[in-house]
Formats: C-alpha cells, sequence, structure tokens
C-alpha cells in the first residue's frame, strides 16, 4: 500500500498482515489528502483505516496537535489512544485520550508536554478548547468515529463547535455504521466533496454470528444466564442489561455462581472502568455486564458470546450489541432472553437483519415454573404478539 518502512514494521510487530475491506479502501484515499465518508460496521478494523494514514502524514512537531480524533466514549476513545500507539511504534509521535470522568489535569499536563494527535470525546474536547488548554491552530486531520452514535446521543452541538474552529483547509475523515439523515447533513455541511465508502452493505453484518432466542418467564432469566454460562463456558461474554442499576444487581448476584464477573456502566468512576477493562482485556475478568450506552465503546477481538439479558429498547442496539463478537471473521453465538410480551421487538430486530431467529433448544432446564395450563397460556401469549407484530410491520 506504499506505506513507510517504521509502518509496516509496527504493523508486522502489532501482527497486521493483510488490510481488511476498510482499510483498502479507505487508506489510499486519505493518503491522497482527499475527505473520506467510510461506511462500516463494527469489528472491521476502522482504526486502522484512519489512524495509519494520519501517522504516515504528520509532520514535525508543531505548537499543537496536527489531528483530532472524536468518539462517543471513553472507553472507545481509550482503545483508540491504544491502538495508535501501536501503529506509531518506532517513532516520535504522542498520543493522548481526553475525556471526562477524571482528573483534568492529567489531561492538562499531557497537552502542555506536546501531543501530536488527541483523541477525546466531544464534551471533554470542547471543555480544553473553552479553557484554552487545546490549541487547534495546527489541526489538518480531523477524524469522526462512530459519527451515528455520536448523533444518537446527543453530541450534535458539541462537534459543530469544534469543527467551525478548526482552521482549512483541513482533512476529514468521518466512519460511521449507518448514514442517517443526521450523519448525511454533518457531512455535506463540513465535508469538502467527500469520497463515500460503503462497505457495510446497506445491512447489518452478523453472518458470522449464531443467533439464538429463548422465550423465558422474567423471573427466570437469571437462572438461564447461570445454565448457559456453566453450559457453554464461554471464554469471553458480554451480558447486556437495559439498566445501570440492573447491571449492578445482575453482577451481584452472578458473582455468587460464576468466577470472573464485573459490572460496567456510566455511574461507575472512570478510575474503576479503567481498571474493569483492563481486567476484561487480560481475561481475569470473562463475564461483563454492561449498558448499551458503555458497551458499544468495547472493542475487544476475542468474545465468544454476547447474552441479550434484557430485550433491546431499539432493533439497531441489538446489532450493535451482537456485533461485539464475530469480530475480524471469527465466530461468534448470540443469545436473546425473550418474555412471552415480547414478541414486537423480536419481529422488529428480525426484520432489521432480514434474518428469522432461531429457538434455542435448551436441554436440562425449564424456562417456565408455571403449571401446564399455565405456561400454555404464556406460549400463546408470545403467539399473539408475534403475529400482531407481523400484521404490524
Amino acid at each position: 500500500m506504499g506505506l513507510s518502512p517504521p509502518m509496516l514494521q509496527a504493523l508486522k510487530k502489532a501482527g497486521y498482515n493483510t488490510p481488511s475491506p476498510i482499510q483498502a479502501a479507505l487508506i489510499p484515499e486519505a493518503l491522497d489528502g482527499f475527505d473520506v465518508i467510510g461506511q462500516a460496521k463494527t469489528g472491521t478494523g476502522k482504526t486502522a483505516a484512519f489512524g495509519i494514514p494520519i501517522i504516515e502524514m504528520l509532520e514535525a512537531r508543531t505548537k499543537g496537535p496536527q489531528a483530532i480524533i472524536l468518539a462517543p466514549t471513553r472507553e472507545l476513545v481509550q482503545q483508540i489512544v491504544v491502538e495508535l500507539q501501536k501503529f506509531a511504534s518506532g517513532q516520535d509521535v504522542v498520543v493522548t485520550g481526553i475525556y471526562g470522568g477524571e482528573p483534568i489535569e492529567r489531561q492538562l499536563r499531557a497537552l502542555q508536554r506536546g501531543v501530536d494527535i488527541v483523541v477525546g470525546t466531544p464534551g471533554r474536547v470542547l471543555d480544553h478548547i473553552q479553557r484554552h488548554t487545546l490549541y487547534l491552530g495546527d489541526i489538518y486531520h480531523v477524524v469522526l468515529d462512530e459519527a451515528d452514535r455520536m448523533l444518537d446521543i446527543g453530541f450534535r452541538p458539541d462537534i459543530e463547535k469544534i469543527l467551525r474552529k478548526v482552521p482549512d483547509p483541513h482533512q476529514t475523515l468521518l466512519l460511521s455504521a449507518t448514514m442517517s439523515p443526521e450523519v448525511r447533513k454533518l457531512a455535506q455541511k463540513y465535508m469538502y466533496q467527500p469520497i463515500e465508502l460503503n462497505l457495510s452493505k446497506d445491512e447489518p453484518s452478523v453472518e458470522s454470528i449464531r443467533q439464538y432466542y429463548v422465550t423465558i418467564e422474567n423471573d427466570r432469566k437469571f437462572e438461564l444466564l447461570v445454565h448457559l454460562l456453566k453450559r457453554d463456558e464461554p471464554s469471553q461474554c458480554i451480558v447486556f442489561t437495559r439498566t445501570k442499576r440492573g447491571a449492578e444487581r445482575l453482577a451481584e448476584k452472578l458473582r455468587g455462581k460464576v468466577s470472573g464477573v464485573a459490572a460496567i456502566h456510566g455511574d461507575l468512576a472512570q478510575s474503576v472502568r479503567n481498571r474493569v477493562m483492563q481486567g476484561f482485556r487480560s481475561g481475569s475478568i470473562s463475564v461483563l455486564i454492561a449498558t448499551d450506552v458503555v458497551g458499544r465503546g468495547i472493542d475487544v477481538n476475542d468474545i465468544s458470546h454476547v447474552i441479550n439479558y434484557d430485550v433491546p429498547d431499539d432493533a439497531e442496539n441489538y446489532v450493535h450489541r451482537i456485533g461485539r463478537t464475530g469480530r475480524m471473521g471469527k465466530n461468534g453465538l448470540a443469545y436473546m432472553f425473550v418474555c412471552p410480551d415480547q414478541g414486537e421487538p423480536l419481529t422488529a430486530i428480525e426484520l432489521l437483519i432480514n434474518k428469522t431467529i432461531p429457538v434455542l433448544e435448551l436441554d436440562g432446564f425449564d424456562a417456565y415454573r408455571r403449571q401446564p395450563k399455565q405456561e400454555q397460556g404464556f406460549r400463546e401469549l408470545f403467539s399473539t404478539t408475534r403475529e400482531r407484530s407481523f400484521a404490524r410491520y
């Protein structure tokens, strides 16, 4: 791909041999200086797609950073920093992350020492700009990573304020799993004749993930979770809950049944979240209970299982959840616990992924505690909600 010897050496050291489709498509265009929109699902190597050309194009150190990368969550910021440091191995390139939830003094010291690439969440980046502790006068490269997610969680005003302060000319790379009208509007407003690369084929990429659902009473979900964890013995597993409190409660109950359990959610102190993620990456934590906002920032390639303990409120969140497994061509397994009155959200998910999710056959586990007559009533309720949802769609 015409990369420099130091970069090739760093990639070899990091175990990169063949570019993924998004990397092969985006890197040459970025190196030629074009603005690029890259649409690709998570787990396809997007960080390398924008990180490699930026590092290749850095010039001698300037007063301020030459590149700024915006991402939706602290965890994703941290992961991008780690990846970029791998690509910059052996070169005099300084990468730092700035985000909320930790004392600002560390970030101030890092910025004062001199930084080439800043990776941050929009809120904290804007905070530094307003404090005049982040100088944007030398910025040439701007990356909006997971742009759809940043807009979903309300970062549009902060992103626009930041983009308006970046000097021209500059290069903008926008990465997004979906091209919603909001994302397209942002691109039209702040990008110059961007090249569009669609590597998502306009459908969720879940082909490498085996998916199943179980119809189960709400008060039997915990017993089913323990049953599946003991039966499958996953190498690493993420269990998604709908609420922060639900994640914490589930983790507390599960610790008495399974080893290596931790919870991660937005109410935890950043230092605690860092320790949890470090444990998950190292393997000392094998079962991670997470909420959607935090869970989407988890980028670990060896996750074998994703369990939807609570059905997601939005069908697209299901795709983002199960996208934590089956990454970089590996196989993955996803389970979803569906209560009898949740036939409609299940149908919405199947319509989105254009695939019927099969029922998981359970040997040695009864999903119902009730008498046969009551169980039949629950099954009929589930069947009715499925029929109504199919008719609606």
